[in-house]
């Protein structure tokens, strides 16, 4: 990325009538305007002056006040914990009269569509609820959109199946800003269980479609199409119902892949939007779903389509080219006159939140206390769900080749592996379990001595302050994921460098290496030798060298900001 500023881009496209979208993708900032018709261009310039110069102070001035981010949120990851009072704080909002009477106009709505709400909801009572805090990086994204009036649209997390219930949780959820969609559980096992978890997400992950052995529980791929099409018109009757002219609709994520055609087909001139948080396969990989013309055709639908990186928004246009036949223009689909542009967002962090924390006491206690701990030792870092696509075997065998290879560290680095559970109740999440903790104990037991152990290894979560702490104290962060939609483990670690200035290892895999890859050791995974020769290389790597790499990727990370991503796609 090299940081041109939208306005510049702006500019850009001013003295320039027909800019190729395929300049844009990669390599401005968020792709502000991707291809934008001239006649919109003094109003998106206006507009983005008028951000530039907002203050922060208007953030309690209608807006929704989310706190921070726990960003680890690509594949609906959670990390940290939040302030719930800052979090839920009802919104200090002019009524409409109030505005009319100032001679200000309302804020135009955003309606936020996601499988969950940032909301999980328990039952306390027949009409009561209790509502527990499930904040990702998404939520704080929309702090940057300061000229919408925000509203999340999503499932609760919970089975309602009474009216009593479904009012009162409704008339709680409205005190947030949050609108439930009503799910049963038949339909939440075929929809999400079914298709989203066994169909969409190994597919877009390059892990290949399921054998139809591996379906048995959840009845048959059709049967999952059918519950996945029927929970997508449930969430598009939520929005039609609510939906006011002039609302922008956001949907999110490959949970809601049909929710654009069907909002479209109620309202043609609604504004919808739909972003991937996934990575997006080539085409050769996308014709192998069944139903693959059905839910191009359905994002389609949509005014514009973003995703993380220039790769997949590439690949995206390709299935459509190749599967339907349309034109790939460099704005995006044309399909009989009706362009759908398609653009590269790639996704930030809130790094204020985590430069802010390493200066709390809580934090600096940690950070004391971490480095008494592992005294005289190199720190690396991994910090993972546990999960196929992140790589964790091939992580630490390329650590175990190390230590065969460089007997003088086997007492001077040591291997921090955070790998949170999930899934638990899958068979093959239980044999990585597993297989990871067979190939630590064999580790261990190879090199470690009675009082140092080389791989210190956790199946569980760390709080917000502890994995801040860990974060400072690191000299290697490693990330060999096989696939990742961005992987933002990688831009957290950089925002707690600024002291350390430590190395990190990224597999050319993660949607991140587009963004990091001039500042990290880019790596294949799959290449053990190659990671085991890239540890070697961080761990001697010189002070200066150290240095030049973390301003580098410190600057993206810090100027690229999850409030700046949302912002420029609304």
């Amino acid at each position: 990325m090299n940081g041109n500023s939208c306005e510049e881009d702006i500019r850009i496209l001013q003295n320039n009538p027909s800019p190729l979208q395929t300049k844009h993708m990669p390599g401005n900032k968020y792709n502000c305007n991707p291809s934008t018709p001239r006649s919109r261009l003094e109003r998106l310039l206006r507009e983005r002056e008028l951000r530039k110069n907002r203050s922060f102070q208007h953030l309690n001035e209608g807006e929704l006040e989310f706190s921070g981010s726990d960003s680890f949120s690509n594949d609906g990851e959670n990390w940290g914990t939040v302030d719930e009072d800052e979090f839920l704080e009802k919104p200090r909002t002019f009524s409409d009269s109030n505005e009319r009477q100032e001679g200000r106009p309302s804020k135009q709505r955003l309606l936020v569509v996601a499988n969950r709400l940032p909301v999980s909801a328990v039952r306390r009572s027949v009409d009561s609820w209790q509502l527990e805090m499930s904040v990702g990086g998404l939520v704080s994204a929309l702090l940057g959109v300061k000229e919408f009036d925000a509203r999340w649209i999503g499932w609760a997390g919970v089975n309602v199946s009474d009216d009593i219930g479904q009012r009162t949780l409704t008339k709680s959820l409205a005190e947030k800003r949050c609108i439930p969609v009503f799910l049963d559980e038949e339909i939440v096992h075929q929809y999400y269980n079914g298709y989203c978890n066994n169909i969409l997400w190994p597919l877009f992950h390059y892990l290949g479609l399921p054998q139809e052995d591996r379906l048995a529980t959840t009845r048959s791929f059709q049967s999952q199409f059918d519950a996945y099409k029927k929970a997508n018109q449930l969430f598009a009757d939520v929005v039609n119902n609510i939906y006011q002219e002039g609302d922008v609709v956001w949907c999110h994520d490959y949970h809601l892949m049909f929710l654009p055609q069907c909002l479209k087909r109620c309202n043609s001139n609604m504004k919808v939007g739909w972003f991937l948080h996934t990575p997006f396969p080539s085409s050769e990989i996308h014709r192998t779903l069944p139903s693959r013309s059905e839910l191009l055709r359905s994002v389609l639908a949509a005014d514009l389509v973003g995703f993380h990186t220039y790769d997949y928004a590439r690949h995206f246009v390709s299935a459509c080219t190749r599967i339907l036949g349309f034109e790939g223009t460099p704005e995006g689909v044309e399909n009989q006159g009706k362009l759908t542009r398609v653009a590269a967002f790639p996704i930030g962090i809130d790094s204020e939140r985590f430069i802010r924390a390493l200066e709390l006491p809580q934090v600096q206690d940690h950070i004391k206390e971490l480095k008494e701990r592992f005294a005289g030792r190199k720190v690396m870092l991994g910090v993972d769900r546990l999960d196929m696509i992140k790589g964790i075997p091939q992580k630490i065998l390329a650590f175990e080749k190390y230590l065969e290879e460089n007997p003088n560290w086997r007492d001077k680095v040591v291997l921090l592996q955070i790998a949170v559970p999930t899934r638990t109740d899958v068979s093959e999440y239980q044999k990585l379990t597993s297989q990871v903790h067979e190939i630590v104990g064999r580790i261990n037991g190879r090199f470690g001595t009675l009082t140092t152990v080389p791989i210190h290894h956790l199946d569980r979560s760390l709080d917000f302050h502890a994995l801040c702490a860990l974060y400072a104290v690191t000299d290697v962060a490693l990330v060999t994921s096989l696939r990742d939609g961005m992987n933002l483990v990688s831009y957290e670690f950089v925002a707690c460098q600024a002291s350390k200035k430590g190395v990190l290892i990224l597999s050319e895999f993660a949607g991140a290496a587009q963004s990091l890859g001039a500042g990290a050791i880019l790596v294949n995974p799959w290449n053990i030798t190659e990671v085991a020769a890239s540890i070697g290389y961080a761990l001697n790597m010189p002070a200066d060298e150290r240095e030049k790499r973390h301003q580098h990727n410190f600057m993206h990370v810090t100027s690229h900001t999850s409030q700046e991503w949302a912002a420029t796609f609304v």
